[in-house]
Order: structure tokens, then C-alpha cells, then sequence
């Protein structure tokens, strides 16, 4: 297997590099990242790993990365404040996913995980105080943030009818350390409003083989 990971800097990045290694030791891992650096020492000098740089404006550097490629996992999300700089306007990532989709379409590359959130709406998500809260903050203190994280499950509804794409829409991240994981929709009960980073990586990677939810959108939190 061989796994192109994006957004791999960042806390929820690294925890999904590591479970990949865990569970596919004999894998091969390319790490797409601006910001190389910012990638721990252990996970750098590891035979396996891979480390191409790049940003989400390096088109012919992604097609580089995706050539040759069985999954695509995305730790992609927008960056909130609550103060000081935003996440920028445009789009960003969900213009870069539509360009991604095309290359993976290019190079017959099927399986596609990526982050995403509660502001993203599903066809099967019922009414809930508890995100509705949640996503009307995003709304008024992070725009940018919110119209980007619409775009992209719009992207992948839009552009995606040939890739097995899993949207993974995750409530707050904490840093618990627990893999436990419950997975359903908004308003069924089944699903709170927190999920550690752990069991996110989790989640991805059993998605992989599992295939449970192919061409959807999973709320995923604590168990």
C-alpha cells in the first residue's frame, strides 16, 4: 500500500502518520506538507516515510505526490482563532481538493479520507441545539473557516462520483487518549460533541479496509 497524507504537521496529522505506520508496517507513506520541519525527527528518519514539500498553490509538485498512489488520507482543516489572523478567504482547501480530485482521477487513484466538520450538512442529519451551536459559532467568529469546510464537501459531492470518498466530519478535538469511536449522524443520539485525536486516526485507517462508508459523511465523536 502506498499512502499520500496531507495535513501530517499538524497534532491530528502526526496521530494519523503514526497509525498508518502501525497498522500497515510494510506501507510506503509521502507526507505532503508546506512546512517540512514541522515533522517529528522519529517519523522523518523513518525508512518508510517520504516527505515531499509543498503548498496547496504547488499543482505540478501534488501531481508529483498522488502519482503511484492507493489512498489519500487529509488532515486538511481550516485555521480558527478566536483572535489574530483567520483562515484565509477562497476556499483554499476545497479549491485544492477539486485540483486533487482531477489528478487522482488522472492517475486512477480511488480511495480518498479527508477531514471535515459539523458545518458540512448531510441529507441524514437532524436537528441538534448542541451543533447547531457549535456551527453558528464557527458562522459569526470564522467565516472563512466555515464557508471553506462547506465548499469542500460540496467538492468531493460534486466532482467525487468516481472516487471512493469518506467525509469524516468530526465535533472538538481533544487530546484524550482513547481510540474509542462512535459514528452516525447529527440528531441521532449516537454521536456527542467531542472526539479525540487518536480515535480520529483511528477512524480513518479502519475506514480503509472497513469500507463502511463510502461516498458519505460520518459524524464521528467519543464513544
Amino acid at each position: 500500500m502506498r499512502f499520500l497524507i496531507l495535513g501530517a504537521t499538524g497534532t491530528s496529522g502526526i496521530l494519523l502518520v503514526r497509525k498508518t505506520l502501525e497498522l500497515y508496517p510494510d506501507a510506503t507513506i509521502i507526507i505532503y506538507a508546506r512546512s517540512p520541519d514541522k515533522v517529528p525527527e522519529d517519523l522523518k528518519d523513518n525508512a518508510a516515510v517520504s516527505i515531499i514539500k509543498g503548498t496547496l498553490e504547488d499543482l505540478d509538485t501534488a501531481e508529483t505526490a498522488v502519482q503511484g498512489v492507493d489512498v489519500v488520507l487529509s488532515a486538511l482543516g481550516p485555521l480558527v482563532k478566536w483572535y489574530g489572523t483567520n483562515h484565509p478567504s477562497g476556499n483554499p482547501i476545497a479549491t485544492f481538493y477539486a485540483h486533487l480530485i482531477d489528478l487522482m482521477n488522472k492517475y486512477n487513484v480511488k480511495r480518498f479520507l479527508f477531514l471535515s466538520t459539523a458545518s458540512s450538512k448531510d441529507p441524514n442529519d437532524r436537528h441538534s441545539v448542541k451543533f447547531a451551536t457549535l456551527v453558528d459559532g464557527v458562522k459569526l467568529f470564522a467565516r472563512n473557516a466555515y464557508t471553506d469546510i462547506v465548499a469542500m464537501g460540496e467538492t468531493a459531492r460534486t466532482k467525487g462520483g468516481n472516487i471512493d470518498w469518506t467525509m469524516v466530519r468530526v465535533p472538538v478535538l481533544t487530546n484524550a487518549n482513547t481510540e474509542a469511536v462512535a459514528a452516525g449522524y447529527i440528531g441521532d443520539e449516537q454521536v456527542g460533541v467531542t472526539l479525540s485525536r487518536r480515535a480520529f486516526a483511528a477512524f480513518m485507517l479502519g475506514e480503509v479496509e472497513k469500507r463502511e462508508w463510502i461516498q458519505k459523511a460520518p459524524l464521528i465523536s467519543d464513544s
